[in-house]
């Protein structure tokens, strides 16, 4: 009887008015494109991103080890360096670059803002929003990310400022037990509000749900986990209505555990890999971006290499967003000394050549890169 009342009362109303359940406002038309112009000038063949975003107290045991002081004029040397590579070279291999808060205000030693010298090499300037990891309450152990406060008021701001895309990371760890449904839902839904509120604020943003290889699962347990959690986070990203168009999407690959004593080949890791993916990920999405995490600088490059010379079904564009797998042996090379800049940037180009010849399947055998599989 209820749903009869119901049901006719709803036949009386205009077709007009939506349901609350289905009421939703769509990005204005020229928002939408600006957003895939960007996605456009990120996502180009052989060119991939450098993850430059590290906080200073994430710098404080890699600068430690090689003995440089941990000071914001360090800093800015440091990325001086890498961003005054080569113009040519650098233009030809990176297309964008994620940088810190401090990073988007600092100047070089010539008076020139750092973001301007990234728009010097037609290189899109981009910016990490999110506050970092804190305790999940209700979980065992596993995490959420803060940072939404005041976003689209920060966004706005970045906007003006030169930074046009931005990215945030939230974390899942593999176990018996994790990742939890209370953590994939809960993560799934802060990155889908962190998106939303970016590309209201005309940015795009990367979405990264990165699953950690630090646990001694293998690649079968990697696989069921990758699928799950993305499963959950693009039907959550359907809810807040993400334009997918307009966003890019940042994975691990799919990895045993780095206490597992089976090591898999590249050719597993890239058949698992890409199968998580064509099972999760639609094809609406514009492009997929790696992370290095969890694994040896050779690792990431053989990997990537393997997984775009892979024959299945592939409708996106397969790159790198590497931070320390361009910068490791960098870092290590400067040292701080500024007679070894030029060292230092030649050993960044020739990382970042490896990993576009990787991100089209086409690494040289012969360019000097161990195609063993090498511990993690």
């Amino acid at each position: 009887m209820f749903t009869s009342i119901r049901l006719s009362k709803l036949k009386k109303k205009s077709t007009s008015i939506s349901s609350p359940v289905t009421k939703y406002t769509e990005l204005e038309p020229a928002l939408c494109q600006e957003l895939q112009k960007i996605v456009d000038a990120l996502i180009v063949r052989g060119k991939g991103l450098l993850a430059s975003d590290e906080s200073p107290s994430s710098l404080q045991k890699r600068f430690d080890d090689l003995g440089v002081k941990n000071t914001e004029t360090n800093r800015r040397d440091y990325r001086q360096m890498l961003f005054s590579a080569d113009k040519s070279q650098f233009s030809k291999y990176i297309s964008g670059v994620i940088l810190h808060h401090e990073t988007v205000y600092q100047k070089t030693t010539d008076n020139v803002e750092l973001i301007e010298l990234l728009r010097e090499r037609d290189v899109v300037p981009g910016i990490k929003v999110d506050k970092g990891l804190v305790p999940l309450f209700g979980s065992k152990n596993e995490n959420t990310t803060e940072g939404l406060d005041n976003l689209q008021e920060r966004c706005i701001q970045y906007k003006r400022d030169g930074c046009h895309f931005t990215k945030w990371r939230c974390t899942f760890t593999i176990s018996e037990t994790t990742p939890s449904q209370l953590a994939m839902v809960t993560n799934a839904n802060v990155l889908a509000r962190y998106a939303s509120i970016c590309q209201s604020a005309r940015m795009v943003p990367i979405i990264e749900p990165e699953i950690l290889s630090n646990g001694n699962h293998g690649i079968n347990r990697a696989l069921e986990v990758h699928e799950e959690v993305l499963s959950i986070l693009f039907r959550t990203l359907q809810e807040h209505r993400v334009y997918l168009e307009g966003m890019i999407l940042k994975v691990a690959m799919v990895l045993s555990g780095i206490k597992n004593s089976v090591n898999c080949n590249p050719q597993i890791i890239a058949e698992n890999t890409i199968t998580a993916l064509q099972r999760t990920v639609p094809p609406a999405v514009p492009a997929i971006v790696f992370l290095s995490g969890g694994q040896s600088d050779e690792d990431a490059v053989v990997n990537l290499n393997a997984i775009n010379a892979y024959e299945g079904r592939k409708p996106w564009p397969l790159t790198f967003c590497y931070g320390r797998a361009l910068q490791n042996t960098v870092m290590e090379t400067w040292s701080g000394n500024s007679e070894k800049v030029e060292d230092a940037q030649a050993v960044f180009l020739e990382r970042a050549r490896l990993c576009s010849q990787a991100s089209v399947g086409e690494l040289d055998p012969e360019n000097g890169v161990c195609t063993k599989k090498s511990s993690r």
